[in-house]
């Protein structure tokens, strides 16, 4: 068994979406994984991960309803090894404009409309590029990618978060907007890894490592 396979991750079902996707993406880094509908399967594994695309209203409903939303404060808190999507990465701040919602209020901060004009079209959709911040702190996780790589973006909503040090990575979109987030073993990002083909493949790749070294 290889370093890959020695790891399990678990993939939330959040009510919405396509998770499978980002199970196929997961699964070429040789990791195991497994969908969970029940919070208490969390402790099975050794990664969780939340893709997300929908209504962060719903999704907030159906965390709180099924319990994830204390599985991933508590999960977070204890440091361990959990990759947010999207959707994933905006739940974790305290409030969105969407829908006027309360999110986990893990990090201090809010999730905004982008604003609509001529030139910049609502939502931000396509391939963009991240400047990723700190690098040699993150010289692991940023093993293969390359400067200034291209990601998958489809959102209509942005975080603005109150403590610096947790943005990892910045995006030029009518301005420069937070697009990934890290803090310990938390790991998050506002594009999609799995629609980002070699470059979000070896992100996936490189955040499986980080777990088997946390783990083993």
């Amino acid at each position: 068994m290889n370093i890959e396979q020695s790891v399990k991750i678990a993939v939330i079902n959040y009510g919405m979406g396509n998770l499978r996707s980002v199970c196929r993406a997961l699964e070429t880094t040789g990791a195991r994984v497994s969908v969970i509908d029940n919070p208490n399967d969390a402790e099975k594994f050794q990664a969780l991960v939340f893709p997300g695309q929908g209504a962060i209203s719903k999704t907030m409903y159906y965390l709180k309803s099924k319990g994830f939303n204390h599985t991933i404060k508590n999960w977070i808190a204890d440091n361990r090894p959990y990759f947010g999507v999207c959707l994933g990465m905006q739940a974790l701040f305290d409030y969105s404009e969407e829908g006027k919602t309360y999110g986990l209020g893990i990090f201090p901060g809010v999730v905004k409309k982008f604003s609509t004009n001529f030139i910049y079209k609502v939502p931000h959709m396509g391939w963009n590029t991240v400047k990723f911040l700190n690098p040699i702190d993150n010289q692991k996780l940023l093993e293969g990618i390359v400067d200034k790589p291209q990601f998958y973006f489809v959102h209509s909503y942005y975080i603005k978060p109150e403590d610096p040090s947790i943005v990892w990575g910045k995006t030029q979109y009518s301005f420069s907007f937070t697009s990934a987030i890290r803090k310990g073993n938390t790991i998050a990002t506002q594009f999609h890894p799995e629609k980002s083909q070699s470059q979000g493949l070896q992100l996936y790749d490189n955040f499986v490592k980080m777990c088997y070294e946390y783990w083993y």
